[in-house]
């Protein structure tokens, strides 16, 4: 089992530059199979995950290659075959096969992926819209089969129920090579389905609307990749550190950032008080101090990401009051808490969703374990805050999401070592 172990009390400095977004990633690799031709990304971040996905392509005999932020994928000798359900339960994005091998081949066959523990989160709003586009879907021993191979594909409207960044992504996956026009209404607005939309639309896809609440396909023949695709910025990551560097740095600059992606995160870290300066392409955060308790909520882009109430969190322990946090995407997001509460935080969740975060004068080192990736990311800040030594069990979950997280956080002069994981050769 991997671990991080890290020896806090020392304030974070310097500089750190964010990597391509994992969520933007994640969904990328599995498009890329669509392409007739071999695909370029650059700014991919090198995380587990994306090792994962290789191996998944792997079974289809589809070659690629991944060095240092570049990867190379060519799926021009693909080929229907099982899937492997190991790899395909290590991560919830591993769904996006069934939207890239439906548009790809008209049928797909996954087993029912896996990821983190965050509580239900049902595909029905996948199934919803693979069957509008004319597909049969049935599920048999956590297998789902998703087959339109007889008629085809044909574009449709669909009408999502909820706002789901998941199924907004298949569905389009699914349709960019469907015949005639689909409309997706209701759809999510994240930066990462613009990605998405903007690579797809840059190999020869006609996608209309990406970043607004009603999408429009028409239906192309042929995806042909020809320039390279550049992975945007993780604002995930960004946001992580910039929580970092406010609860315990002396001077941080975050670089690679889009400022615009994190606008509802910002303005609750002003709001809190935290001395930042942003730039074009970059933010500065100055040295932590005491700050104002606040109010948090998250909620579907542009609102507060989910992704981030738990990095914040630490965050929080800085405040002269009780801050709220009240989690709307997935309530049970609370597998943090209890590891916090470990370290001496004052934090409590009494109700599904709400949480109450209050002053936490001195953290203390022990060992705890990352439930998730971003509860473990939430560990790590709260490990570099303590006094002594932290050890971070499950430390896997982490190194899924998070870009050269050990070479990073040593740049910022974090002392930390990583256990159990090679590094070099993460393919399971």
């Amino acid at each position: 089992m991997a671990k991080i172990i890290i020896n806090g009390g020392r304030k974070v400095t310097g500089q750190v530059t964010i990597g391509g977004a994992k969520n933007s990633t994640v969904a990328l690799i599995p498009a890329a199979i669509l392409a007739d031709t071999s695909v370029q990304f650059d700014n991919v971040p090198q995380i587990l995950d994306v090792k994962n996905l290789q191996y998944i392509l792997a079974a289809m005999n589809v070659h690629s290659t991944f060095n240092e932020g570049d990867l190379s994928i060519d799926p021009t000798t693909i080929k229907e075959a099982p899937l492997p359900a190991t790899a395909i339960k290590s991560l919830r994005a591993s769904y996006y096969f069934m939207g890239a091998l439906l548009g790809r081949f008209g049928r797909a066959t996954v087993t029912f992926p896996g990821g983190d523990n965050l509580g239900a989160r049902p595909i029905d709003q996948h199934i919803k819209g693979f069957e509008a586009l004319g597909a049969k879907v049935t599920e048999e021993d956590d297998v789902i089969n998703i087959d339109a191979s007889e008629n085809g594909l044909k574009g449709a409207r669909v009408a999502l129920d909820t706002v789901s960044v998941g199924a907004t992504i298949n569905i389009i996956l699914a349709a960019v090579r469907a015949e005639g026009q689909t409309i997706i209404e209701n759809v999510a607005k994240e930066p990462e389905i613009i990605d998405i939309a903007t690579f797809l639309n840059n190999m020869g896809a006609n996608i209309r609307g990406a970043g607004t609440d009603t999408i429009r396909i028409t239906g192309v023949q042929t995806l042909e990749a020809k320039n390279t695709h550049t992975v945007i910025p993780d604002r995930i990551e960004a946001g992580t550190y910039m929580s970092l560097a406010a609860a315990f740095g002396d001077g941080v600059t975050v670089n690679n950032v889009i400022p615009e992606h994190l606008e509802s995160y910002t303005s609750k870290l002003i709001e809190m008080g935290v001395d930042m300066k942003i730039g074009e392409d970059s933010v500065y955060i100055g040295p932590s101090k005491p700050l104002k308790p606040v109010a948090i909520k998250t909620m579907p882009y542009p609102g507060f990401a989910t992704d981030l109430q738990q990095p914040i969190t630490p965050l929080l322990f800085l405040a002269e009051g009780e801050s709220t946090i009240t989690e709307t995407i997935y309530p049970k997001r609370i597998r943090h808490i209890a590891e916090l509460r470990r370290m001496g935080a004052e934090v409590s969740s009494l109700n599904p969703g709400e949480i109450k975060v209050n002053h936490s004068a001195r953290l203390v080192g022990t060992t705890v374990e990352a439930a998730e990736i971003r509860a473990g990311a939430a560990l790590v800040i709260a490990a570099v805050m303590a006094d002594g030594q932290t050890i971070i069990d499950n430390a896997s979950h982490i190194l899924r999401g998070y870009d050269r997280l050990a070479d990073k956080l040593a740049g910022l002069g974090v002392d930390l070592q990583i256990e159990g994981v090679d590094l070099i050769n993460l393919m399971p």
